[in-house]
């Protein structure tokens, strides 16, 4: 059975959980404690160098960064569960693609403003470090965002998906982050562009999403 060391709650964590479900891989999670630390300590980052979750033992194959972790387990299991990542090089280019465009065009804009507007003002954050939330940088960030999903909302008038007709890994990958921006008072970001809209209340209705969503 696949190891999952990571926190139920982080981003990352969910992600890898989230691949777990769609492609029926059992897996335990080993909780690591990131508010006390655990996640610097000389023994995790023995493993997993950066000192961040996830990462997975999988019999003995260590890996870490959440895309990567995805990846390796929808290629390992290509014909159990959903199929994720397409084999037709095509349509695998396609794919590539729209990992591209969530990573440059929607996560790079929206993890700072889930960081500045949830994280930031959350009581344990707040205790610990004493920051506060920039609504300058908010601001601007969302505009860029803005014009980024006048984007999406062409491609997905033409598709059903970011790479085609077809479901993969590039629009799982924007869950976690798009959730917890969705549900923090950006909603109508999404829900004023109807092809967005339609994409993002079927993706987020994804059964393996709704089970891990509020935690590992």
């Amino acid at each position: 059975m696949v190891k999952l060391y990571g926190s139920p709650t982080s981003t990352c964590t969910r992600l890898v959980a989230l691949i777990c479900k769609e492609k029926n891989i059992p897996y335990e999670l080993i909780q690591v404690n990131l508010a006390k630390g655990e996640q610097k300590a000389a023994s995790f980052t023995a493993i997993q160098p950066f000192g961040q979750v996830p990462y997975i033992d999988d019999d003995g194959f260590i890996l870490y960064e959440s895309r990567a972790i995805a990846r390796y387990l929808i290629k390992k299991y290509p014909n159990q569960g959903t199929p994720l990542i397409p084999s037709d090089p095509k349509a695998q280019a396609l794919f590539e693609q729209a990992a591209s465009v969530e990573v440059f065009n929607f996560t790079n804009f929206v993890q700072p403003i889930v960081f500045e507007k949830v994280f930031k003002p959350s009581d344990d954050f707040s205790r610990r470090f004493g920051l506060q939330t920039n609504e300058e940088r908010v601001g601007e960030l969302l505009k860029t965002l803005q014009d980024k999903l006048d984007v999406y909302e062409v491609i997905l008038s033409k598709q059903k998906y970011l790479a085609g007709d077809f479901l993969t890994l590039a629009d799982l990958t924007h869950l976690p982050y798009g959730t917890a921006f969705y549900t923090n008072g950006f909603a109508e970001v999404f829900d004023s562009r109807p092809n967005l809209a339609r994409w993002w209340k079927d993706v987020s209705n994804r059964p393996a999403w709704l089970a891990v969503k509020d935690g590992a």
